[in-house]
C-alpha cells in the first residue's frame, strides 16, 4: 500500500465508521500518547526496562497506531504525505548527504 493509499483507507473509515475526526488537537494529544505507548515498548523489548507481569508487547501494533493518527492529522489538515515525504527525502538528501559518512561517531 502506498502512503496515498493509506491516506485514502484512512479517510473511507473514518466517513464509515469514525462518524468525523476527531479535532486536530485531540488527535495531536492521541498522536503524543500512541507515541508513548510505542516508547513502552522499545523500553521494554530494547532498553533495560523489564516486562511486566501480563503485559504484552507489539511494537507492530504501537507503530500502526502512531501511523493511523499521523494519517489522520494529514488528512484533516490537508497534507499529502506522499509529496511531503518525497520532499523530506531531498532536503536530507542535499544536507546530509555527507554529514554522516563524515561523523567519526558513527565509524
Amino acid at each position: 500500500m502506498h502512503i496515498r493509499e493509506a491516506q485514502a483507507r484512512v479517510d473511507e473509515w473514518i466517513k464509515e465508521h469514525g462518524v468525523r475526526y476527531f479535532n486536530e488537537l485531540t488527535n495531536m494529544a492521541i498522536l503524543t500518547e500512541e507515541v508513548g505507548e510505542l516508547a513502552r515498548v522499545m523500553a521494554r523489548k530494547y532498553g533495560d526496562q523489564s516486562v511486566k507481569a501480563g503485559e504484552e508487547l507489539s511494537l507492530e501494533e504501537e507503530m500502526a497506531d502512531v501511523l493511523w493518527v499521523l494519517v489522520c492529522l494529514a488528512n484533516q489538515t490537508g497534507v499529502d504525505l506522499t509529496a511531503a515525504f518525497e520532499q523530506s527525502v531531498i532536503k536530507k538528501t542535499q544536507r546530509d548527504k555527507n554529514r554522516h559518512k563524515n561523523n567519526p561517531k558513527l565509524k
